[in-house]
């Protein structure tokens, strides 16, 4: 597992686990500025940016879901989930 540049503080200090008791999405936690959020593996795609390959993640936390590319640092906001209650 290595550290990722975490999306919101831009911090090299973003990692990630996997506890399949709690739950099979992937957590992701910033040790830097506490950021943390969950990412379905399913729906991984390609950067529409910097056109690398499986890297652009979508990131759901309390604010709402976020597409994030781990190779170009792109953090936006995504539409929200089928059945995602959130506003």
């Amino acid at each position: 597992m290595s550290l990722q540049i975490c999306p919101r503080c831009k911090v090299k200090n973003f990692i990630w686990h996997i506890d399949e008791e709690v739950s099979k999405l992937t957590q992701w936690l910033c040790d830097s500025c506490g950021y943390r959020a969950e990412e379905d593996e399913t729906l991984i795609q390609d950067c529409p940016r910097c056109h690398a390959k499986r890297v652009y993640s979508l990131l759901s936390d309390a604010s709402g879901n976020h597409r994030w590319c781990a190779f170009c640092g792109v953090f936006e906001p995504a539409e929200a989930l089928p059945g995602d209650s959130r506003p």
